[in-house]
């Protein structure tokens, strides 16, 4: 399930219909939280015995819920929006490895969203490239647990000296072992 799916059930009127939508979805949820840290398989599985059950109870609900509202109500929105995607809100259940919503990649990209404004300001194509590469290597840090602050400080150490044809040896899972638990500076 998307962020904004929420976002658009939360707008829809403070109705029974949305309380109840959102009861629902709170269900799933907390399967999800019993399941957090397993196995893919062991989390497919919990999904098709737990959650597609209160999945096909919901969308039934859902298709029952439309014909006693209004059609141009926030909720029939809302229920519309949700049923148009039933296929991405439901694929969560058929594949271990993914997540019920998009939320780590929406906060993964958060960053990217507030300074987008400040890439208008790069300089050129080639500083918008730079500014890439540098938001790639922070977030490749960050993918393997390298704090990102210490290992530009100790790539930056170290390039000018560097052999070109050994620049691997500089990504940040080459040196995650290196700069385990090197915490970041703090201004005085």
């Amino acid at each position: 399930m998307r962020v904004d799916h929420f976002s658009i059930w939360n707008e829809a009127h403070k109705s029974a219909v949305a309380k109840e939508a959102l009861e629902r979805f709170a269900a799933l949820y907390a399967i999800e939280e019993e399941i957090h840290g397993r196995s893919a398989e062991e989390r497919r599985t919990v999904r098709n015995e737990r959650s597609k059950p209160l999945l096909e109870s919901l969308k039934q609900w859902f298709e029952e819920t439309l014909g006693k509202l209004s059609k141009k109500s926030d909720t029939t929105r809302a229920i519309h929006y949700s049923l148009d995607r039933w296929e991405a809100l439901t694929r969560y259940c058929d594949d271990g490895h993914l997540e019920i919503d998009n939320n780590a990649a929406e906060r993964s990209l958060r960053g990217v969203v507030l300074g987008k404004k400040n890439y208008l300001f790069c300089g050129s194509d080639a500083g918008g490239e730079r500014a890439a590469a540098i938001y790639s290597l922070i977030g490749t840090a960050k993918l393997n647990s390298v704090n990102p602050e210490a290992y530009l400080r100790e790539v930056l150490s170290r390039i000018a000296d560097h052999p070109v044809n050994r620049v691997e040896e500089l990504l940040p899972w080459n040196l995650a072992a290196e700069l385990a638990g090197q915490k970041p500076r703090t201004e005085a």
